[in-house]
């Protein structure tokens, strides 16, 4: 079964907290809940530490402290909390505001639930529902990396959570009603909702008015969710840093993109490699006409053609990407690529009839049939290229080898070594 994790933010509202925490933990016992500290000066500590010192022990609540002095920014507030949801395994991330109730259940219910392209989130009934439901949406953690989270120029009260479900729907996720009796709310007057922005006490932003202009389906590039934080009262800091907006292989094709793109999926990246021809062309064509492409943004990490003749297009693209150039020793290489354009190959057939195979092809060699010194030297151009392009950026770039295992990834991504060994796919046999 998928973990939920409820993702709380508060920030002077420990009041709410008193009354809705003790019932939501009761009411999931097989959830887990992160709430975020965002530098509150009322009694939250004494609060968690008198009251939740049995749940934080058992590991079903982790309470994280954000010291900086800074007035309450809805959307980082919200990223904080998911991306530590993330931190604590969660598969499913909530967004469960601190006056809110989810009725007995909701974490069960939603793990039953099918998540294939779907997200889940509350449709507002005037005169059926209290106010502050309408931010409640459960998304997958790989759907809220897609968007890039909430959108962090939303600074106050208003249409961030509009702004999620829309970029959500542009990835092609459909959006599903949470319903009504998981959704209920502690009553309470505008002056608290406003008090972190008096200024709009008398004049509230529209609700449904997402943010004129902003049409982009992924928000912040990368830089969201970022902070130091404190877990369980530890003075030990826990340091949220920039996360890539999108991960791309732009080494040559028989270079081990397919052990890379396994490795992706074992770390956790929803991965694409080579689906069709038709979605490689997909991609290329939007690229090129738009300089965007909304087939590529429905995954998040990429290798093997046409993405290493797009490079460049990609970085302008997809700002705060990271990128990985696989090589291999060029003996091997050719070997493997004169292995691939063999009649022996069970696919070459197939590259006759689709409508993208020889094109990109063309493209990257001039020419479509094998020839060694022609190939030959395109590797060491495009390897070159590569080098040159990314000279005063080497933190955007690794230049990796498969053979040489996890830990030259890991470390480039920040990300805990796997304890399964690296996998290695489709070796050309000697």
């Amino acid at each position: 079964m998928p973990k939920v994790v409820f993702c709380t933010t508060c920030k002077d509202r420990t009041q709410h907290l008193e009354l809705t925490l003790p019932v939501n933990l009761k009411n999931n016992p097989d959830a887990k809940f992160v709430v975020v500290n965002y530098n509150s000066q009322d009694h939250f500590e004494s609060y968690m530490r008198e009251s939740h010192a049995a749940e934080i022990e058992s590991g079903q609540l982790s309470v994280y402290r954000f010291t900086e002095p800074i007035p309450f920014r809805m959307a980082h507030a919200k990223n904080l909390a998911h991306r530590l949801g993330i931190l604590e395994g969660g598969d499913i991330l909530v967004n469960l505001d601190a006056d809110n109730l989810t009725g007995p259940g909701f974490a069960a219910y939603l793990a039953a639930q099918n998540w294939d392209n779907r997200f889940h989130y509350a449709i507002m009934k005037k005169g059926e529902m209290r106010r502050g439901i309408s931010g409640r949406i459960a998304a997958t953690k790989d759907a809220y990396l897609l968007a890039g989270g909430y959108d962090e120029i939303y600074q106050h009260w208003g249409s961030d959570d509009k702004d999620f479900h829309r970029r959500l729907n542009e990835l092609g996720f459909t959006g599903e009603s949470i319903p009504r009796e998981f959704l209920d709310a502690i009553t309470h007057n505008d002056k608290m909702r406003f008090r972190e922005y008096p200024h709009l006490i008398k004049n509230p932003p529209a609700y449904d008015d997402v943010n004129p202009g902003r049409e982009l389906t992924i928000a912040n590039w990368g830089k969201f969710g970022c902070g130091v934080l404190y877990k369980n009262f530890s003075a030990e800091p826990i340091e949220l840093q920039p996360v890539p907006t999108r991960i791309f292989g732009i080494g040559m094709h028989k270079t081990g993109t397919t052990s890379l793109h396994h490795a992706f999926e074992t770390l956790g990246y929803d991965s694409a490699h080579w689906k069709t021809a038709h979605w490689a062309k997909a991609i290329w064509d939007e690229m090129k006409a738009e300089g965007r492409s909304a087939t590529l943004e429905k995954s998040y990490a990429f290798c093997d053609l046409p993405f290493p003749l797009l490079y460049r297009e990609l970085d302008a693209a997809y700002p705060g990407s990271k990128f990985i150039l696989t090589i291999r020793n060029e003996d091997d290489w050719l070997e493997s690529v004169r292995a691939h354009w063999s009649p022996k190959n069970p696919w070459r057939t197939v590259w006759d009839t689709d409508p993208f195979t020889h094109r990109i092809h063309r493209l990257l060699y001039g020419r479509m049939r094998f020839d060694r010194e022609v190939f030959i030297e395109r590797y060491r151009r495009h390897n070159a290229e590569v080098l040159e392009y990314f000279k005063y950026r080497p933190q955007d770039l690794l230049v990796f080898d498969v053979s040489t295992g996890w830990y030259p990834l890991c470390g480039f991504l920040r990300q805990r070594v796997p304890g399964v060994p690296f996998p290695h796919s489709m070796k050309t046999r000697a």
